[in-house]
């Protein structure tokens, strides 16, 4: 897998299949948007800017106010991998997004995917 090239595409060009996979299955933009700001700590207005600057995946994780505290209890299956096996931090915080993505497409309820 090259990280390098996954760190580098921007959150502009994830966001619209992570829109189109929830509301493919009958779910909403505001549920996709509610697990994003969870994890990220981002909120509606600098979601959007950072969709506006078409930031790359790295800064996205970087500039996000903060990471959710029980973002660790993501566990599981994504793509083949045991996330909580991932070794390098960003493409672990990158899977925990895609999770979050998959387990809103699947209509898990939203208090079990947020963690509390």
């Amino acid at each position: 897998m090259d990280l390098a090239r996954i760190f580098r595409m921007s959150f502009a060009s994830i966001y619209p299949l992570y829109l189109k996979k929830v509301e493919r299955k009958g779910h909403t933009k505001e549920e996709l948007d509610t697990v994003i700001y969870w994890l990220t700590g981002y909120n509606e207005q600098t979601l959007q800017k950072q969709i506006d600057t078409k930031t790359d995946l790295e800064t996205f994780f970087a500039q996000a106010p903060q990471l959710n505290e029980n973002a660790p209890k993501i566990t599981g299956m994504i793509c083949g991998y045991r996330i909580e096996e991932i070794e390098d931090p960003l493409m672990r915080k990158i899977r925990y997004m895609d999770k979050l993505v998959d387990e809103v497409a699947k209509g898990r309820a939203m208090e079990k995917i947020l963690r509390k």
